[in-house]
């Protein structure tokens, strides 16, 4: 009997604390939202949408940033008077993230020249695919791509991505996964990069260093992993994408200027605007 008692006792304050958990979180919103009404504008990625524009970047922001469903974002929305599916809101993340990210990429800092190389696997429609992704000896994020391969065609479509968004680094340490190895060996041999003149890209392998990106794996599956899988490759690798970006951001990895503000809201509304 004491411990049927304890039980729901256990559940009447987990139901409170969520409870308040999603009353704390409306109220952010209506702060948020009316705190800024200056700031309101039609930005054009928003375009001819029938919701308001504070209404989309909130929800999307939230979504790639903490552990809500898309059911419980429509819910927090309808406490606040704004009617919208849940399916709405996987629209609104999968159409705008590379817009968002577009936009936020101007204002990047740059990574170190020691970058850090491994793979992650998500499970996409009931398979598993993999996620490359690198940092630098800092913890900076470098780059990501989302593969339903791991071959030596999925390695050289990352380390392009890489490449052309940062340079050359001056070493690049990898696992063992031989063909990984072979991608750089191949775009090395295809002056891709320097690796056969002088001062070339050191390739390694060295388990302790790579300690870091394996660890900083976990900043994305902790987000992933509440979304219990995706359905569509083409909608994992975009929420993928926003999910690296909201990371880079609380890394600090943008320069973003003093006149957007300091709340996170105002930032993210001066920038798409900007």
């Amino acid at each position: 009997m004491r411990i049927r008692f304890a039980f729901a006792d256990f559940s009447f304050f987990s139901a409170m604390a969520l409870a308040a958990g999603a009353a704390l979180m409306a109220f952010i919103f209506i702060c948020q939202v009316a705190a800024y009404p200056a700031a309101r504008q039609d930005h054009g990625i928003f375009r001819q949408r029938w919701f308001a524009d504070d209404i989309i970047i909130t929800c999307v922001r939230w979504y790639l940033r903490f552990k809500l469903s898309y059911r419980e974002l429509a819910e927090l929305a309808r406490e606040l008077g704004v009617s919208v599916a849940p399916s709405t809101v996987l629209r609104w993340v999968v159409r705008y993230v590379p817009e968002f990210e577009k936009c936020w990429q101007a204002y990047e800092r740059p990574v170190g020249d020691s970058w850090r190389v491994d793979e992650t696997y998500l499970k996409v429609g009931g398979q598993w695919v993999y996620l490359y992704r690198s940092v630098d000896k800092q913890g900076k994020t470098v780059a990501s791509y989302l593969s339903r391969t791991r071959d030596v065609t999925a390695a050289e479509a990352f380390f392009r991505k890489a490449l052309k968004r940062h340079g050359e680094p001056r070493v690049i340490t990898l696992d063992g996964f031989e063909a990984t190895h072979a991608a750089l060996r191949r775009m090395g041999m295809n002056n891709e990069f320097n690796y056969r003149w002088e001062n070339p890209v050191q390739i390694r392998t060295c388990p302790y260093l790579n300690n870091i990106i394996e660890q900083d794996h976990r900043r994305v599956k902790s987000r992933v992993g509440p979304m219990l899988g995706f359905k569509r490759f083409f909608n994992a690798r975009r929420v993928v994408a926003g999910v690296e970006l909201v990371q880079k951001i609380v890394k600090g990895q943008f320069d973003v200027p003093t006149s957007f503000g300091t709340d996170p809201f105002c930032i993210w509304y001066n920038m798409l605007a900007a």
